[in-house]
């Protein structure tokens, strides 16, 4: 996708910026690729500096109810200190490594529902533009991708999945917000629980997988919520009996009791502890011939996705406009 943007606070005859990313999905903690495209105004104009700016679509919780919002997690000065003459043409290309906890937009080729988006802003002369957002594609990395497809093979549905503002105590989070993937229990634990919650946070050397269990009451006790968390190593994902290992871990979930006084060790600082919203993208991982794919349930899915992005986008540019600091 390719965006263009007149660069408004110099007004007509200021230059014009396309910025265009690499084709095809990018992962936690790789590369991203691509060029800015400058097109010189009517004039000669110093450019201070052309930076990236990465954008997640991040839900809050208030007293008052659950907001949403555009927050920038990372930024990236790819170029700066030149002048652009007068329609001068100018293709910067730029190469910059994601963050290792950027949240995952699409498995196994279909959307999550998570919004990401690259943001171009061009310093010239004092003036700073920010540019439409550009949506960002990103594929899970094989440990995600192996830990997902031995819970679709165990039997777990896709919900939703959502960016929560807050932090996981007593992980190594970095960003100032967390995914979670919310999963329909496989048929032989739904006696036992409402859902399973997947947060990955990845690292240089692995992952941290933290599972959290809405577990439904029994004749004279309430339901509550239990908390597991595992790590897995990048290099350990080859030669490993995932589904086994994965069915391990849902068993010590189930029997684990919850800690006194809710999430413990592993709550949520400034997050919602035990919020857990219904059928998101009516999507689910399931078990196939070939793996587990992610199945579209009724034909409206996409159209609803590219609606949302869209209007969260169109939205973030109406708050935009005007800013000429």
């Amino acid at each position: 996708m390719v965006f263009k943007k007149l660069l408004g606070s110099l007004g007509v005859g200021g230059p014009t910026v396309d910025t265009a990313l690499q084709l095809g999905a990018a992962v936690p903690g790789g590369g991203l690729s691509g060029e800015v495209r400058l097109k010189g105004g009517n004039a000669d104009f110093d450019v201070e500096h052309i930076t990236l700016e990465l954008v997640a679509r991040v839900e809050s919780e208030h007293e008052d109810g659950e907001a949403e919002g555009a927050l920038v997690f990372e930024r990236f000065t790819v170029a700066g200190g030149f002048t652009l003459a007068e329609g001068e043409e100018r293709s910067v290309p730029f190469g910059v490594t994601l963050p290792w906890e950027t949240p995952v937009t699409e498995l196994y080729g279909q959307d999550l529902g998570i919004v990401l988006g690259v943001r171009t802003e061009l310093s010239v002369a004092g003036a700073r533009d920010k540019g439409d957002l550009d949506r960002l594609t990103v594929g899970p990395l094989p440990a995600q991708e192996a830990v997902l497809e031995a819970l679709g093979q165990i039997g777990f549905g896709f919900r939703s999945a959502d960016l929560e503002l807050g932090h996981i105590r007593g992980s190594g989070q970095r960003l100032p917000f967390y995914q979670e993937i919310e999963l329909s229990p496989a048929p032989r634990y739904a006696d036992r629980i409402n859902e399973i919650e997947v947060t990955f946070l990845a690292g240089p050397d692995g992952l941290e997988v933290v599972l959290e269990a809405d577990k439904r009451g029994g004749l004279f006790s309430g339901g509550s919520d239990a908390l597991s968390r595992f790590t897995v190593g990048h290099h350990e994902v080859q030669g490993r009996d995932w589904v086994t290992e994965v069915e391990g871990w849902i068993q010590a979930l189930v029997e684990a009791r919850a800690p006194h006084g809710g999430h413990g060790a592993y709550g949520h600082d400034g997050g919602h502890p035990g919020h857990h919203s219904g059928p998101g993208m009516g999507t689910a991982i399931a078990a196939g011939a070939a793996g587990v794919a992610v199945g579209v349930v009724g034909g409206m899915v996409a159209a609803e996705v590219i609606d949302e992005v869209g209007d969260f986008f169109e939205g973030d540019e109406e708050e935009e406009g005007g800013d000429e600091g």
